[in-house]
């Protein structure tokens, strides 16, 4: 790697960790609702305690901005890939810079988020036709189960496989190079570290449900007035 590569890899890598620190869900919920995040629900600085905690309106707002986080220096770094600037290897640097910064923020005291819409994003601006497919899957293990970990695990899970899957096989728009597979199970490895806790809740039968209109019930109160109800 020559010197100019290795000082665009250094300020590359660390804008992506300086962004993927970036909190959206506690600058959010402290500017827009007086609260934070962390002391509220699971305590997570995260996409979903950000819907849990600060609502639909808000919490849609976080996702976005988290899967930004991920989106834009993969994008920078990948663009300067065109002109020689960069390389694959660098921009997989950058995406697991991302996660890092998300899962532990230099701005939150090495705290953070879980890293699943952060390195959705990273992954998506690696890798923008796979993650097409992992979100739909996404969708339908939500629908089923309910429950947003088991869905994100199963996605983070999947990200590598498919990757090295169209690694082999893929051509053309298919194509996957191999440092795009590395960065995908790098950042595989550090969104499923971040989830033990959730595995220990499932084990236990802890963790937490999403409610959809259709699983509400409708149940009479003490005046035969009907109420919604979790399920």
């Amino acid at each position: 790697m020559s010197i100019g590569l290795l000082f665009t890899a250094i300020a590359l890598v660390t804008f992506g960790y300086l962004v993927g620190s970036l909190s959206p869900s506690v600058y959010l919920g402290k500017a827009l609702r007086g609260i934070d995040v962390r002391d509220h629900g699971s305590g997570n600085a995260g996409t979903t305690n950000a819907f849990r905690v600060l609502g639909k309106r808000v919490g849609g707002a976080v996702l976005v901005a988290d899967i930004l986080k991920g989106v834009i220096p993969v994008v920078i770094s990948r663009a300067l890939e065109q002109h020689d600037l960069s390389h694959p290897i660098i921009t997989v640097l950058v995406a697991f810079a991302c996660v890092l910064g998300h899962d532990f923020s230099i701005f939150l005291r090495g705290r953070g988020g879980k890293g699943v819409a952060t390195g959705a994003g990273a992954a998506l601006a690696m890798l923008p036709l796979p993650m097409a497919c992992l979100v739909a899957l996404f969708g339908i293990v939500l629908l089923t189960t309910r429950i947003v970990s088991i869905a994100s695990m199963t996605c983070t899970v999947g990200l590598p496989v498919v990757a090295g899957l169209l690694y082999r096989y893929g051509t053309g728009l298919w194509a996957v190079p191999l440092p795009y597979v590395v960065a995908c199970c790098l950042m595989s490895a550090v969104v499923l570290w971040a989830h033990r806790g959730n595995m220990k809740r499932l084990v236990r039968g802890e963790e937490h449900t999403v409610t959809f209109p259709w699983n509400k019930k409708r149940m009479p109160d003490a005046g035969g007035v009907e109420t919604g109800a979790d399920s």
